[in-house]
């Protein structure tokens, strides 16, 4: 990939403007002072040790969330430069540290391929944090520096000595900035575990040292993404054994391709640029996706199984796909503050060549697993083709024309999406509960008899036949699959709201798997809703209360000092009057919602694989593993 400098010193820091801004409008640079931008500041520390590995100087990273709530990043990399940068008249690790835009990434000195210009981002994470101290480990000696909220409260001092090399920060952020400084591990550790399949051979721990919680997990991975796709296909069954993986080195970057299909109807495919999980797609994704296409068309009409005026579309041959893809480059071109869409053009076509090249001699090569290939993707094109009048139902009519919407949905009479919500309801008897306890200026009301199809084991016309499934896609007006488009949701919120039994779950979980699977655009903009409904009333002297837990009933009954009481256990929704309801689960105003959020997409793609696919086992396994966290079972 190119020869990379072995020597990375004060000279390759270059510096472009001052901290300031960061601490004014943290927002810009880490995108939120929420849950989400506190632990960008671990992502942003952690790339410069990716950095390092990907330039070939680290093989190990630890990460550690201390008992004191600060977390410890920790390398065995070349360390920051320790010398003085003459214009600044400081040690290049100050600079790093408290300039905006200082780093080794800007020219073509220190680093030849990183994720980015991430100078910006330990900068950034020094201004927000309340304290930092940055330990590095080179040329025989151990030098330290302290900072407060980004400026530093010494210049940096030799304290030891040591053979080893490596850099270790650590910080405390700042309750001035952030909205809570509780780090969750396991969001964490996703990423890490993403981490380590994209660089194959990288070790990677993680551990929890806060008293309740301490656990200790280390990931490294000499399969890389071949590892990465096993894994997302574990719970399902694959159409043969192999997993494709080809990878191609030029002067400039590096092509990694992992591939393999199920027997499933969902595609999964994750496209990474210099590790950075570019959810937005960008120009290797889109190379990718038209070569597969291509190439599988060509194998087929020369292989004889697709005529010449036969043509499988993409869709077709990405039915039952899992793939990986990665590339690293030494000038990546992100879209976005984000940087979730590549947008180098010359990607596309370097993944496009190695595409046609690689996966053209497997199919050569494999007769029989291209056959099998073949035939399926010829199965999904015959599947889509009986779909394709039942697919325009589901795209999005004029508001308009009373003939779109459902008859047994009871609309709110407030037109503006924002403001509007839905009720999915289990049942005709909870559905009339529903309709009449609601405010109708802004809540509709959608009863669904019975479990709706199972999607995970379902094509796409069978899917569109199902009438619930047609109810929902009409009422809410947004489409499916490709076609989803947020901004034409009739309603701001969509809301389960299921008995508080197994059936209730289990219906629930059919509609999770739906949103899932044919509207994930509503799940990652955070559009899905669980309601939550009293589990008890419990009457004292003709005055009741409700209870949404055994603790909170059993606390209660506890406090009453032996008066009569009456207790109403809830198993379903029809059991409650429309001004129980009401108060209970449909106020605003004192009701419980639970959002539904996408933050791990991987892990839920397998957990939906899991228990709503074709592999009895895996759920039998997971029951017999889960079963002891079930204290009661409402059968």
């Amino acid at each position: 990939m190119g020869e990379v400098k072995h020597s990375y010193n004060e000279q390759d820091i270059q510096v472009l403007e001052g901290l300031e801004p960061v601490r004014k409008r943290p927002g810009m640079y880490i995108g939120s002072t929420d849950e989400r931008g506190l632990h960008h500041l671990v992502a942003e520390v952690v790339d410069n040790s990716i950095d390092e590995a990907l330039a070939g100087f680290c093989n190990h990273i630890e990460v550690a969330i201390l008992k004191n709530g600060a977390v410890r990043v920790s390398d065995n990399g070349r360390g920051i430069p320790t010398g003085i940068v003459e214009k600044e008249g400081k040690s290049a690790v100050e600079v790093v540290l408290t300039k905006l835009h200082a780093g080794g990434k800007f020219g073509s000195g220190g680093y030849k391929i990183s994720g980015g210009l991430h100078g910006v981002g330990v900068s950034c994470v020094n201004a927000l944090s309340e304290w930092l101290e940055v330990e590095v480990r080179q040329d025989g000696k151990i030098f330290k520096q302290v900072f407060n909220r980004g400026v530093a409260q010494r210049a940096l001092q030799i304290i030891g000595e040591t053979q080893e090399t490596g850099t270790t920060i650590t910080f405390y952020p700042d309750s001035e900035i952030f909205e809570t400084l509780e780090f969750n591990y396991d969001t964490l550790k996703t990423r890490l575990r993403e981490l380590a399949y994209l660089n194959k051979g990288l070790l990677i721990e993680i551990c929890d040292e806060r008293p309740e919680v301490v656990k200790r997990e280390s990931f490294c991975y000499q399969g890389g993404i071949v590892s990465f796709v096993e894994s997302l296909n574990k719970n399902k069954t694959t159409l043969f054994n192999d997993v494709i993986y080809f990878e191609q080195i030029s002067d400039d970057c590096k092509v990694e391709i992992a591939l393999q299909y199920n027997d499933g109807y969902s595609e999964t495919v994750y496209a990474f640029a210099n590790n950075i999980n570019t959810v937005e797609g960008g120009t290797h994704l889109d190379g990718f996706k038209a070569t597969l296409t291509k190439v599988i068309n060509d194998y087929g009409k020369k292989a004889g199984i697709l005529k010449e005026s036969e043509k499988l579309s993409g869709e077709d041959v990405r039915e039952g796909l899992t793939a990986v893809i990665s590339v690293k480059l030494s000038d990546p071109q992100f879209e976005g503050q984000t940087k979730t869409k590549l947008g180098n053009s010359f990607m596309r076509q370097v993944v496009s060549k190695a595409m046609q090249e690689c996966l053209g001699t497997y199919l050569e090569e494999h007769p029989k697993e291209a056959r099998e290939l073949l035939l399926k993707t010829v199965s999904a094109q015959r599947a889509r083709e009986a779909a394709r009048n039942a697919r325009e139902l589901a795209r999005r009519k004029n508001p308009l024309e009373s003939t779109t919407l459902p008859g047994k949905l009871a609309d709110c009479t407030e037109k503006n999406p924002e403001v509007c919500e839905i009720y999915l309801v289990e049942g005709d008897s909870a559905g009339g509960t529903a309709k009449q306890g609601r405010d109708r200026r802004f809540q509709a009301v959608l009863p669904l008899r019975g479990k709706i199809l199972n999607v995970e084991k379902a094509r796409l016309h069978r899917v569109l036949e199902n009438e619930e499934i047609k109810a929902m896609i009409t009422a809410f007006g947004c489409g499916i699959k490709q076609d989803c488009d947020p901004s034409k949701l009739r309603y701001n919120r969509i809301i389960c709201m299921t008995d508080a039994d197994v059936d209730g779950s289990h219906i629930r979980i059919l509609m999770l798997t739906f949103f899932f699977r044919f509207m994930r655009p509503l799940l990652e903009g955070g559009h899905i809703y669980i309601a939550q409904p009293p589990l008890y009333k419990v009457s004292v002297k003709g005055k009741e209360r409700y209870f949404y837990s055994d603790n909170d009933l059993n606390a209660y009954i506890a406090s009453l000092d032996k008066k009569s009481y009456e207790i109403q256990r809830y198993k379903g929704l029809g059991e409650m009057n429309a001004g129980q309801l009401w108060e209970t689960t449909m106020n605003p105003e004192t009701r419980t919602l639970l959002q539904v959020t996408m933050q791990d997409a991987i892990s839920a793609d397998e957990s939906f694989s899991m228990l709503m696919g074709e592999v009895p086992e895996l759920r039998r396994q997971f029951i017999e593993q889960n079963a002891k966290l079930v204290e009661e079972l409402d059968v």
